[in-house]
């Protein structure tokens, strides 16, 4: 598997005019893994180094504590599957009961579990946002190119994520920071849900890149548009196509890379 997507084709909007442009952006995709035969997790990871990061991920979680403990840690089926199965020595097994008892296996069907069927799946529970807001692509920026003044942690820490909210008459409705970027997001849309207020939110300014979770996090808000610092995943901007979210993220030189639904920020 490619670390990196087919190049994305997107817009280059820096505020006097738009060209086409062609960007690669890094792989997302879920690896599952499973332990004694039963699914235990599911990561999103950039393919490259599977068998590396399971082994990792068994020694951090508490499955083993050295290389002696496992007796196969392999692919499903060869190496195009985005499965990983660990067979544990029947010692190892027996130590570790309590933590596989409880941390609970994880339901899942699909031994071929790809972004795509991620992708599918979200877009039958969420819907497409509707195509009624556009708000001033330069004030857009604006926010997002000035979000380090919402963000006085990381200012004395170097060390957190913002997630700043508007609404599409550039109204501040909340602004949050968390040393996990999912965090940061979830505290803002929680607090405009608490102010009842969510029908207003328009804009969604980041300090980190675009997961898809993040995308998932905006759609389930209904948040039309999201601009971030770094860019997209490449399932980050597919499930934006799909919901039809304006993606965007700050350019290598002046503007915006737009990926997605650029109609909303420019005419």
């Amino acid at each position: 598997m490619n670390p990196t997507a087919p190049t994305c084709q997107l817009i280059h909007w820096d505020t006097a005019s738009s060209k086409d442009k062609n960007k690669a952006l890094i792989a997302e995709e879920p690896l599952s893994i499973r332990v004694q035969g039963n699914p235990y997790s599911v990561v999103m990871r950039t393919p490259g180094m599977e068998i590396a990061l399971v082994a990792g991920f068994c020694l951090t979680e508490g499955i083993i504590d050295s290389a002696d403990d496992y007796t196969s840690l392999a692919f499903c089926d060869g190496e195009d599957t985005n499965v990983i199965a660990v067979t544990l020595t029947p010692d190892r097994r027996d130590n570790i009961s309590q933590i596989l008892d409880r941390r609970g296996f994880i339901s899942q069907t699909s031994c071929g579990l790809c972004g795509k069927e991620i992708v599918e799946d979200l877009f039958q529970i969420i819907k497409p946002l509707a195509d009624d807001v556009r708000i001033d692509g330069k004030r857009a920026l604006a926010c997002l190119e000035n979000i380090n003044q919402h963000q006085p942690l990381r200012q004395q820490t170097r060390a957190a994520h913002a997630a700043v909210l508007y609404s599409s008459e550039f109204e501040l409705l909340a602004a949050a920071e968390d040393v996990g970027r999912h965090n940061a997001l979830d505290k803002v849309i929680g607090q405009v849900l608490l102010d009842r207020k969510l029908d207003q939110a328009g804009l969604l300014t980041l300090s980190s890149r675009i997961s898809y979770e993040l995308v998932q996090k905006a759609a389930r808000a209904r948040i039309p548009i999201i601009l971030a610092i770094s860019r997209p995943t490449a399932l980050a901007a597919k499930l934006a196509a799909e919901l039809n979210i304006t993606l965007a993220c700050l350019a290598d030189g002046p503007g915006l890379y737009i990926f997605t639904a650029a109609h909303r920020l420019i005419e």
